[in-house]
């Protein structure tokens, strides 16, 4: 099993623990998981690993698709693959999730090609992980750890390397048991009267509580200034960007804005929400870039990005970027919308973009893409086509814009929270005082200008 936990070297508010002696503990703890000494980050030999796909698979295909993500995930990670094999078990094992006598065998084909790490693309719980390795002599990684390891290796931001920090502590917190078996025991107790002392695991676990309750803290400052950013933005409309990782949102971003992004193809390139301005003159409309999603996304990532991914919910527009010359780009769009409704985005209005239109030899039946999108809106296109991206930009303004509606509201000067309101949310393009209060000519999205004439007709009653 691998573990990274880096100091955050920006972040002031976060210092290190107890002189190094956390960085040593964990280095200690990661080189147990390995039997040999941990790898450090950045390095240019990685691991070799050999990964075992669990499941049922009614086609080839979809096996295929899945080996190629987990493929993918520990290229990405930094470790090379030296072999694989798909397993069918009969039933979960509840000690070693799969059959001790499969997972010997698996091992001994593994050691076979060189292989000192065991990818199982699963999520074992912390004793199916202990057990495993017991049973193999290898360490073992699963699809939770792989993942946790790609987000570590990809957060640029303070915000993005805190979040990941936090999920990586909150999965290993429940893995440290028995670590103290194999280490010293501190002295404790008065002199004379000395006691067995807190274990070395006891010490790494009480210094992990600390290091996660100093970067929840400074996480929550970071949370709200993202939270002041997006009220800042409310008088814009909000176009978002979502889908699974390496659809191409990010390519698509940089050719709607010219954003100038990094865009490898590699799973989880963008962590962090990019925002940037879909219009040209004024800046109504903005568009932003957001993490993508994967099947069974581990629950902890989900909570530690739920702040960054605040901006689907709020997003007066999703546009849901698929890859449509992927073989299970069906089943992309159905993880897409499962993640937005756990996000409490599964109501918003959508767009459909079926993206990578050159790497298809056909062009999908217009009824099947029709049925994909339910029905809404959607386009076939390269983010390479410009005329195909000029046309969806358009598309996208059209789409923001068609529901604004422009009035004449009178604003008693008593209503300060509906002109706080107005202000934030709407564009003003004329005003008029007199003695009683302001005449505005107001822009905005027609709930929100519906709102507020009801707001204030109350008011002008209460007057009254």
């Amino acid at each position: 099993m691998q573990f990274f936990s880096k100091p955050i070297e920006e972040h002031e508010e976060v210092p290190l623990a107890d002189d190094g002696r956390w960085e040593q503990l964990i280095d200690r703890w990661a080189a147990r998981a390995l039997g040999e000494r941990p790898r450090e980050q950045g390095a240019e030999e990685g691991n070799a690993c050999y990964l075992a796909l669990v499941g049922e698979w009614h086609e080839p295909a979809q096996r295929e698709a899945q080996l190629a993500e987990l493929l993918a995930l520990v290229q990405a990670q930094g470790d090379r693959v030296v072999g694989h094999e798909a397993l069918r078990p009969r039933r979960i094992d509840p000690r070693t999730y799969i059959s001790p006598g499969a997972a010997r065998a698996l091992a001994a084909r593994a050691r076979e090609q060189g292989a000192n790490l065991l990818v199982i693309d699963a999520e074992l719980s912390p004793s199916q992980t202990r057990n495993l390795e017991d049973a193999t002599g290898l360490a073992i990684s699963d699809r939770e750890v792989v993942i946790l390891n790609v987000f570590l290796k990809h957060a640029r931001t303070r915000k993005a390397r805190i979040q990941v920090e936090i999920a990586h502590l909150e999965y290993l917190r429940p893995r440290i048991r028995g670590l103290g078996l194999e280490m010293d025991q501190q002295a404790g107790g008065m002199m004379y009267a000395r006691g067995p002392g807190e274990t070395a695991s006891e010490l790494l676990a009480r210094q992990l509580d600390g290091r996660l309750e100093l970067l929840r803290k400074a996480f929550e400052k970071l949370k709200r200034a993202g939270e002041n950013q997006r009220k800042r933005r409310r008088a814009c409309e909000r176009v978002v960007l979502v889908g699974y990782t390496n659809a191409g949102k990010t390519s698509l971003m940089n050719a709607l804005t010219g954003a100038g992004l990094s865009a490898r193809d590699m799973p989880f390139e963008t962590l962090d929400t990019t925002s940037r301005s879909l219009t040209r003159h004024g800046g109504d409309v903005v568009l932003s870039d957001t993490v993508g999603f994967i099947r069974r996304l581990p629950a902890r990532l989900l909570a530690s990005f739920e702040s960054t991914l605040a901006e689907a919910r709020e997003a007066s527009l999703l546009v849901l970027v698929i890859d449509a010359s992927d073989p299970e780009w069906e089943m992309h769009v159905e993880t897409t919308e499962t993640v937005l409704a756990r996000l409490g985005a599964g109501e918003l209005p959508r767009y459909y973009v079926f993206n990578k239109r050159d790497r298809l030899e056909h062009a999908p039946a217009a009824a099947r893409l029709e049925a994909l999108s339910g029905g809404r809106p959607y386009a076939l296109l390269s983010s390479g086509d410009e005329a195909a991206v000029a046309a969806l930009k358009r598309a996208l303004i059209a789409a923001v814009r068609h529901e604004h509606r422009r009035a004449r509201l009178f604003f008693p000067y008593a209503a300060t929270a509906a002109l706080t309101r107005v202000y934030a949310e709407c564009r003003v393009h004329e005003s008029e005082a007199d003695a009683r209060g302001l005449w505005l000519e107001v822009e905005g999205h027609a709930r929100v200008v519906d709102e507020l004439e009801k707001t204030l007709a109350g008011a002008e009653e209460v007057q009254a």
